[in-house]
């Protein structure tokens, strides 16, 4: 079989590149990296400096006219965390805007404007997707999957920890896949008891097993236009109707919560130090230890906030130093920098306490060491990178299984 043709939307370092790419089933034909907020498209640089500048694009994606974006099989991207809500424009009342900037409707748009769309797609992005907004749990999900339905997609999602697969991060995010109504896996679906999709026939559950759930599945509809979803959609309930896994077709939603069933190998944060190859600076003065031993431990104190308005502040202690035989806390974009913070990891070695290098931060996403040391970009900068980023090792397993189900 010819390779599969990915596009790579919102491609940051090109993470879903690494995974896609490393089982040889995938080409990525063009990509799309942009900040809206710098100037200096730092990300850009990295991802041009590692797969080339060929097919790859450092513009606004809400500006890139769709005909000039390839046909592909498959469209990938992790999408930010944004805010869905959706009304008509005045001037049509069949049109319809999210808020500008919001980048779910350019996905959409690309969709809905190719004339070959993607038979796949395959996006991530943060689990709270699930229970955002507070005021409407569920609300920014159900308007995706209702307009992935529009499209002619069916869906299936699961939020995944990257360590409860061996993998040596504790990171959190949803996966995706939709299945386009030409193909067979949309046919697949469609016949499948969803529980059983869900639990063991399905794509992610091929990749990432789980257990059989006792758990009680919610299966409901998505009913009405993505106005009306978006101003109706669990209005005043206090939890969100969907659960960490899941399928929707044809307007119609299975949930239930899962859990992982895996009994591998497992990778823990000190099978990724650079023992012995650390330079002085990210070592801890011992002057300092106080200042990050508070902002790690447990506090329970009075504080006034600059309105001179005064609160009782509680907080629960952090493992301090960082455990090294477990796998490691979620990297935050914040990670790099000597300041001392509650959330920077540090480690105890021979010599002393330290902060983690930016290779030990791209190990903990399985990216490849070094792939973000460019000139010019900063130890700080590629500590945020992997803040960004997600764990390469997810992408490939359901990758892989994807490409499995496609070739049948």
């Amino acid at each position: 079989m010819s390779k599969l043709k990915a596009i790579e939307l919102f491609a940051g370092v090109g993470g879903f590149r690494l995974g896609l790419e490393k089982i040889g089933k995938y080409k990525v034909v063009w990509s799309n990296q942009w900040e809206p907020s710098t100037k200096a498209q730092h990300a850009s640089l990295v991802y041009e400096a590692n797969f080339g500048k060929q097919n790859h694009s450092n513009q606004d994606i809400a500006e890139v006219p769709t005909d000039t974006i390839p046909d592909a099989d498959v469209l990938v991207g992790g999408f930010p965390c944004q805010d869905y809500s959706v009304a008509t424009t005045l001037q049509n009342s069949k049109g319809l805007i999210g808020k500008k900037g919001v980048l779910w409707w350019t996905i959409h748009r690309i969709l809905s404007e190719k004339k070959n769309p993607p038979k796949y797609l395959f996006l991530e992005n943060v689990d709270r997707l699930l229970k955002s907004p507070s005021a409407q749990r569920g609300r920014d999900f159900a308007i995706m999957l209702k307009s992935l339905d529009d499209l002619g997609y069916a869906v299936e999602w699961r939020v995944i920890n990257a360590a409860d697969y061996g993998m040596p991060q504790r990171r959190r995010r949803i996966f995706f896949l939709g299945y386009h109504k030409t193909t067979a896996l949309y046919k697949s679906l469609k016949k499948a008891n969803p529980a059983d999709w869900v639990l063991s026939l399905g794509t992610i559950a091929s990749a990432l097993p789980i257990q059989q759930t006792v758990q009680k599945p919610n299966s409901f509809e998505i009913e009405g236009d993505l106005v009306s979803i978006s101003e109706n959609f669990n209005l005043g309930e206090k939890l969100s109707p969907f659960q960490n896994a899941g399928v929707f077709i044809n307007g119609k939603v299975f949930t239930v919560k899962t859990e992982s069933s895996y009994a591998g190998k497992r990778t823990v944060l000190g099978d990724v130090l650079q023992n012995g190859e650390v330079t002085e600076e990210f070592y801890i003065p011992e002057e300092d230890f106080h200042k990050w031993e508070y902002l790690k431990g447990a506090k329970k104190e009075v504080r006034t906030a600059k309105t001179g308005f005064t609160y009782n502040y509680s907080e629960g202690g952090m493992i301090f130093p960082d455990a090294l035989d477990n796998a490691s806390r979620t990297i935050i974009t914040g990670e790099g920098g000597k300041s001392p913070s509650r959330f920077k990891h540090v480690v105890q070695t021979n010599k002393g306490l330290r902060r983690l290098t930016p290779v030990e931060l791209e190990r903990l996403n399985m990216f490849p060491d070094n792939h973000t040391l460019l000139e010019g970009i900063s130890d700080t900068k590629r500590a945020f990178f992997m803040g960004n980023a997600l764990v390469v090792g997810v992408v490939e397993k359901i990758a892989q299984a994807l490409a499995a189900k496609i070739e049948v």
